[in-house]
């Protein structure tokens, strides 16, 4: 298997590719996720996930071939508005209050650059989240867990926020991070074989 270049600081997509046996380096993209306005909130990982490509791109020496550069993305919408990595204890507590007892959309894209086409492909994946209410003794609980940190939304379906979400609907990989099913139509498409 060729190796993949990660557009990405997750440790959560490191994982999961750690896991699928699939070779990759990091390479962390230097760009400020900052989406225009002009585009649909629906459409928002998509742009930063291709963005993130461009940047490591950008990084690597003339000379070098590209094989396979992968970005994603995820962010999670409520009542049209973008929730992304909150800045703070307490802008994470309000992405939790605003959660409590509601469903909210999680998106999450992936793009992936085939370096020996020269060709770049994405997909975006929809699933549904449904949160508990929650009372202010457990969204200072999670707070003080540190979870919140860094991720889209501030809380992590695969840790202990897992005790408050009552539904999900749609691709658990894909709302930790990674959508493996849309990863590997990509990968075969693309003529790259995960099943070797």
């Amino acid at each position: 298997m060729e190796p993949f270049i990660l557009a990405s600081s997750s440790p959560r997509r490191q994982e999961i590719l750690k896991e699928l046996n699939i070779p990759f380096k990091v390479i962390i993209p230097d760009i400020k996720e900052n989406v225009p306005d002009d585009i649909p909130v629906e459409k928002a990982p998509e742009y930063i996930a291709t963005k993130k490509i461009e940047a490591v791109i950008r990084t690597l020496p003339a000379e070098q071939t590209i094989p396979w550069v992968m970005g994603a993305d995820t962010a999670i919408v409520l009542n049209g508005k973008l929730y992304g990595k909150p800045s703070s204890r307490e802008e994470a507590r309000n992405f939790l209050k605003m959660f409590s007892g509601k469903k909210h959309k999680v998106i999450t894209s992936i793009a992936i650059f085939n370096g020996h086409l020269n060709y770049l492909d994405t997909r975006t994946n929809i699933s549904t989240v449904t949160f508990k209410k929650l009372t202010e003794k457990e969204i200072n609980w999670y707070l003080d867990s540190g979870e919140w940190y860094g991720v889209a939304g501030g809380y992590r379906i695969q840790g202990k926020a897992a005790f408050f979400i009552t539904e999900i609907k749609g691709s658990y990989s894909s709302i930790v991070g990674l959508p493996i099913s849309d990863f590997y139509d990509i990968m075969l498409q693309q003529n790259y074989s995960l099943i070797e």
